[in-house]
């Protein structure tokens, strides 16, 4: 975890290399044969039974091998290990995670363990893993153990917008949730005097790349959604895209992680929660932030409305908790604000008692708000454990 001290240096990181467009995901072979002659494909069953045609006649066309390694849901210790494995028996120099955030980060994390190059294939707009040096490593039940940080990030990053208007439109709004995180993150850091996860001070960039990214989200976010549901290809889909997925990449690893983003991970730890997506998670640790900030009401209100809109909790309720699951709200505060988290990039100190209050606010706050603008009432979550 980067310091939550300040650092003397700025730093910027970025993909040597980003793709997208309609019909991206055709062009992979060309892209992969500058990096490698041997690529290992990790992708799990679904996703192969989807792409695995133009996947292998992209490779071929390229005079590459298609070879290809499953994977289960989590970028666990254990399956990046065995990546690592497959990686050392089969001579492979490029590795490849085709699929979701979890895929992708046990490629990068295997990649770096095997000292080979590694490029992220995102099938969804769902996240802005793609794009960063660093992967999220959880247990087999999707508990977040622990980031891992690489010193360099993938060789390429190619993102299909066919592909991802195929995709069920809940994986964008996922995306939006994470994105929307990035700039009220950096700000926060930009405040403070915390490192971003880049390994020191926040550049101008990297935090204006974060607010471009929010900008873009506000004006494109719906007919973008519009466009998934449709399963076209939409200039307001293709800025969302790179919000989601570039912009929010270069964002949060420039500018900074916040409270959003702990209180995700310490959401990891509510069985009640297991099921839903990162994004939809980070977007109530974004609320609680703006509680916590002591935000503007207009700019607290104005968020639930538009990402009720969205399609994004901002409730406990629909996470599957209540305000009156003291002790779950206090272990998830407990682990958002342990020693490391990017909870301490806040410009202010935070405790656990801070945020147990923030969390349990969001409750009434988004009710009223959602009642006041006649947008409908939360739904309890139910797909988690108990």
């Amino acid at each position: 975890m980067p310091s939550t001290t300040s650092s003397s240096l700025s730093v910027l990181a970025s993909p040597s290399r980003y793709v997208q467009g309609k019909g991206a995901l055709d062009e992979l072979g060309t892209h992969l044969a500058a990096l490698g002659r041997n690529p290992l494909i990790v992708a799990d069953d679904t996703v192969w039974g989807l792409f695995s045609q133009q996947v292998t006649g992209a490779l071929a066309a390229a005079d590459l091998p298609a070879t290809r390694v499953g994977f289960e849901r989590f970028a666990t210790p254990e399956a990046v290990d065995s990546l690592v494995d497959v990686i050392a028996a089969g001579g492979h120099d490029v590795i490849v995670g085709l699929g979701g955030g979890s895929t992708i980060d046990a490629a990068k994390a295997s990649g770096h363990l095997a000292r080979i190059r590694w490029a992220s294939v995102p099938t969804a707009a769902s996240s802005d893993a793609p794009t960063s040096s660093l992967a999220v490593i959880y247990t087999a039940d999707g508990e977040f153990v622990e980031y891992r940080f690489f010193p360099r990030n993938p060789d390429l990053v190619l993102i299909d917008t066919q592909v991802v208007a195929h995709a069920p439109v809940r994986f964008l709004a996922a995306g939006i949730g994470d994105a929307l995180a990035t700039w009220l993150e950096a700000r926060a850091t930009r405040r403070g005097t915390a490192d971003a996860m880049a390994g020191g001070r926040p550049t101008r960039a990297g935090t204006a790349l974060a607010e471009l990214s929010w900008d873009i989200l506000w004006e494109n976010a719906l007919p973008a959604l519009d466009a998934v549901a449709a399963h076209v290809v939409t200039p307001a889909l293709e800025a969302v895209v790179e919000a989601n997925t570039l912009l929010s990449g270069l964002g949060f690893e420039s500018g900074g992680l916040a409270a959003a983003h702990a209180i995700h991970n310490g959401l990891t730890a509510a069985p009640q929660t297991h099921g839903l997506t990162h994004g939809q998670k980070v977007n109530i640790g974004s609320l609680a932030q703006l509680i916590l900030e002591g935000a503007p009401t207009a700019e607290i209100e104005d968020f639930i409305a538009f990402t009720t809109q969205v399609g994004l909790p901002n409730t406990l309720t629909e996470i599957g908790l209540s305000p009156e699951d003291r002790d779950e709200i206090e272990a998830v505060a407990e682990a958002a604000t342990v020693e490391g988290e990017t909870i301490h990039a806040m410009p202010f100190p935070v405790t656990a008692g801070q945020v147990v209050d923030a969390l349990i606010a969001t409750e009434g706050i988004s009710r009223r708000v959602r009642s006041e603008r006649g947008l409908p009432a939360p739904e309890l979550y139910t797909g988690g454990g108990h």
